[in-house]
């Protein structure tokens, strides 16, 4: 797949550019290489919260997660490639399902917090939406008038969306396993502003 890095300073990218998995250059700031570091900056801030001492089962769903941006990562390196299967996404389908079921229904909005570990899941939630936003654009700029005639595949943006929500639903499983003083904090909307 593409070509493999023999050494991390290359200085090929000193004037702005950088090179795709499929050989080719573009510059740093194109859409394509902003949704590749979105989707980097997400799998780092999982491997933060898989730092935090996760339940083994939560631990081993989000390594394989981390496989999968990879994956995916590599959709967007290597623009045709396809990586990422329809039995990704299912999957995240099949946790979400499974971990919501374990939950209360949600009374309001939740305050992001609770324990460190549901705290940065939230973070994760945040980033993925970003990373999200950023593929879409590439899509958009695939499909504009004089865009590239790489089209991306439905199952990256699939992805991204499903992760998110479960990112949320996570933070609130993590939040539960907790201690009692990191219970979820609902979103007072009725509440007395300061003096």
């Amino acid at each position: 797949m593409g070509h493999r890095l023999t050494a991390i300073s290359t200085r090929t990218g000193d004037a702005g550019t950088t090179g795709l998995g499929d050989g080719s250059r573009c510059s740093k700031t194109a859409a394509r290489i902003h949704a590749l570091g979105e989707v980097d900056e997400l799998n780092s801030h999982i491997g933060l919260l898989r730092a935090a001492g996760l339940p083994a089962a939560v631990d081993a769903l989000l390594l394989q997660v981390q496989h999968d941006l990879f994956d995916l990562g590599g959709e967007l390196s290597v623009p045709g490639m396809s990586l990422l299967k329809a039995e990704q996404v299912r999957a995240l389908d099949d946790a979400l399902q499974d971990c919501n079921s374990r939950l209360p229904p949600l009374a309001e909005f939740i305050l992001p917090g609770g324990t460190p570990a549901a705290a940065q899941a939230h973070v994760c939630r945040t980033v993925a939406r970003r990373a999200e936003r950023a593929v879409v654009a590439v899509a958009d700029e695939a499909t504009a008038p004089g865009g590239a005639a790489v089209l991306l595949r439905p199952e990256l943006l699939q992805y991204l969306n499903r992760l998110s929500d479960l990112l949320f639903v996570l933070a609130r499983t993590l939040n539960r396993a907790g201690d009692a003083d990191s219970a979820e904090v609902y979103w007072n909307h009725h509440r007395t502003p300061p003096a």
